[in-house]
């Protein structure tokens, strides 16, 4: 944690101004060693605050199934054609060096395509100049990272700089249900997409029904099935569909793909016990998104256990005890426990997440540090019949805390206790 203290010390020292000329700088470097390496590929930018590595996954598997060879690079993985690999770096969006080399050996691998999950602190630090994004996708939007930005209006304007920089194409594909939707349809493009569940969106989810293992649409006439539970992957699932209709993809494909796509690593993966209880777990670290999951849930069990926490490193602080309301409001059993406490106190953390839980006397709530016993006492507790929703980490590599980087994937540990139950 030496490293992230020299990097506050900089950034107090050194004027802004001087700090951006200074990632553009790492930028054209980068650009020039790789030989400007997205100049050669039709690059997809992904942005907005839940669902942007699903979407990017989803996009990737549709571009496959018509016959593209295709690289992304998200949160949650890599894939440059059919290799794949999961980003242990805890970085959404990589490096300036490190990710033009990525997109060197997409163009090396043939591929024509890179899907980009695009944050807003990349942006900010101008990790996505010297890209030539042909489209871009708008997700949704909601309040976080608000103390790295300043404000939500500040965050709101990271995002939207992927469209400003959009060349080639032009192509904005945005989400015509976000109450955000306004400010990003203003900025100039050659073509603009909408999609949504609501009327007015260019693709209009229709039809909705919830089936066993997912859900069916329609979409202008054509029926799909997505095996993954969540609206909120219907929402993803748009998305991706309008990048395929900007790309000209017929619907045969986009069908087929999707029908095949069955889970995202760390996002509301799916692991079954021997004693009949399941366990998800999930990406979900803000408000809306962990609300999201727990309403997807809760319908399908009678007990649901939660196991969260909340990160460190002065990361949206005030979204603490809102996780804990949220855990107390849909759980009957919640375990509060570490997540990336970074060079914070991990119990501080806790004690703010477990303020939210105030007021709820018959939930069972259990403050523990250690995230390994924390998991284990969840699936010990469990019932058949039972839930445990484990969010915050998903599939990520690494438990970030005082002393540094610590292995960690909470899958794991999770398939580790159930061998022994």
């Amino acid at each position: 944690m030496i490293l992230n203290q020299v990097k506050k010390i900089i950034k107090k020292i050194i004027p802004i101004i001087l700090v951006s000329y200074y990632h553009k700088f790492l930028v054209s470097v980068a650009n020039i060693i790789y030989w400007f390496p997205s100049r050669k590929l039709i690059v997809i930018g992904v942005t907005g605050t839940k669902g942007k590595s699903t979407t990017c996954n989803m996009i990737w598997q549709i571009l496959t199934q018509a016959g593209y060879t295709t690289g992304i690079a998200t949160t949650a993985n890599f894939r440059i054609g059919q290799k794949e690999w999961t980003n242990d770096t805890k970085m959404t969006m990589q490096g300036r060096l490190r990710l033009q080399k990525l997109l060197r050996q997409m163009v090396r691998a043939g591929c024509t395509h890179a899907v980009i999950e695009t944050s807003s602190e990349g942006i900010k630090q101008n990790r996505h100049w010297g890209i030539q994004y042909q489209i871009g996708v708008f997700t949704n939007l909601a309040p976080e990272h608000i103390e790295a930005h300043g404000s939500f209006e500040n965050y709101r304007n990271a995002k939207m700089e992927l469209f400003k920089k959009l060349k080639g194409l032009k192509i904005s594909i945005l989400n015509h249900d976000d109450e955000n939707f306004s400010f990003f349809k203003n900025i100039s493009a050659h073509q603009y997409i909408y999609f949504g569940l609501k009327e007015g969106a260019d693709l209009q989810v229709q039809e909705i029904k919830e089936v066993n293992d997912g859900f069916n649409f329609i979409i202008k006439g054509h029926r799909f099935h997505l095996p993954l539970i969540g609206v909120f992957n219907i929402q993803n699932a748009v998305a991706a569909i309008s990048v395929g209709k900007a790309l000209n993809i017929n619907w045969q494909d986009m069908i087929k793909a999707l029908e095949n796509f069955s889970y995202m690593p760390g996002r509301m993966e799916k692991i079954i016990s021997r004693k009949g209880f399941i366990v998800y777990v999930d990406y979900a670290h803000t408000p809306e998104s962990l609300a999201a999951v727990y309403q997807t849930l809760q319908p399908k069990t009678k007990r649901l256990i939660g196991v969260l926490g909340s990160c460190g490193g002065g990361r949206d602080k005030a979204k603490r005890p809102l996780l804990g309301a949220l855990a107390a409001t849909y759980c009957q059993v919640v375990f509060i426990t570490n997540e990336d406490p970074y060079d914070e106190d991990p119990m501080t953390i806790i004690d703010e997440v477990y303020e939210g839980t105030k007021g709820y006397p018959s939930v069972e709530i259990y403050k523990v540090i250690d995230r390994a016993e924390a998991i284990d006492q969840a699936l010990h507790l469990a019932q058949a019949g039972d839930i445990v929703a484990i969010t915050g980490k998903g599939s990520e590599q690494a438990l970030m805390t005082k002393a540094g980087k610590q292995p960690w994937d909470d899958r794991e540990v999770v398939r580790k206790v159930l061998t022994g139950l």
